[in-house]
């Protein structure tokens, strides 16, 4: 490619990002000078650069969301029982949401405890977490046709999961960025009752190190779809893209049996994921 066209499609690809960014501000009411502050390109082929929290709040009891929950891009972070930012399993979130709820223009500080609870269908819109503690959000609802979603936002300082997908339903996360990560989502390997579940990553920005983008169960169906998947960091491919393994609810550690594209649980092709 010569270096006029390679410049031709550098421009189309920053103004392709101006325009995401620009209908993601729109949905989440950004205008003027916040869309400049908070959702700005940090450099081309970078991801876009993260939020100026608002303010600040200490939680020390969980905030129980019905509805909507706006929380103005103020930046919230867990005290007292809600002080633990490590992977111990079992801690309480900062933010618990009802079937239905939507959350939206939130930055998660330290210590961020267990981040996010969804108790059936969800929106997490505009999230941010500065340091994930044990999970970003974990998505429990029962039901099959529990849809979660996660439109913009991004997650960084990850030892292990972003999001665990532990209940049943459709999880689609888009406009979303991660960096310094174990693994983007899991579909829970070895919980008491396991469901199939399906999981849609799409217009994603990657930064390493991270160890996977995707885990799923194929012998309880589970389907990952990725789309438009940009990695920044990795000249050796090391982030695994879609991990396969077989589940189980006795709470023994799951196997693992393959990786990448396979046409029936893990549906991408290499065009679909680009390293920059």
């Amino acid at each position: 490619m010569s270096q006029r066209a390679e410049l031709r499609q550098d421009r189309k690809r920053r103004l392709t990002r101006r325009r995401a960014l620009g209908a993601l501000a729109a949905a989440v009411g950004l205008t003027g000078a916040a869309v400049v502050t908070n959702l700005s390109l940090s450099s081309a082929g970078a991801a876009p650069a993260w939020p100026t929290p608002s303010g600040e709040q200490a939680v020390s009891k969980t905030i129980e969301v019905s509805g909507e929950y706006d929380g103005k891009l103020k930046r919230f972070y867990g005290e007292g029982d809600l002080g633990g930012g490590d992977q111990e399993e079992g801690q309480d979130p900062v933010f618990k949401l009802a079937d239905g709820a939507v959350l939206k223009n939130v930055v998660l500080g330290s210590p961020a405890a267990d981040g996010i609870h969804c108790s059936g269908s969800c929106t997490l819109e505009n999230v941010w977490w500065e340091d994930v503690g044990e999970d970003a959000a974990t998505f429990k609802g029962t039901s099959s046709s529990a849809k979660y979603s996660v439109v913009g936002g991004g997650a960084r300082k990850a030892d292990d999961k972003v999001f665990q997908f532990n209940g049943a339903g459709t999880l689609a996360i888009s406009g979303f960025q991660v960096s310094d990560f174990g693994k983007l989502v899991r579909s829970c390997g070895n919980c008491s009752t396991q469901y199939k579940r399906t999981i849609t990553v799409d217009d994603v920005d990657i930064t390493a190190p991270g160890k996977s983008i995707v885990g799923i169960n194929t012998n309880y169906g589970d389907t990952a779809t990725l789309r438009a998947i940009r990695i920044h960091g990795d000249p050796d491919k090391e982030i695994e893209t879609c991990v396969r393994f077989t589940g189980n609810d006795s709470g023994d550690e799951p196997e693992e049996t393959g990786s990448g594209p396979d046409g029936k649980n893990c549906l991408f092709t290499e065009s679909d994921i680009s390293y920059e």
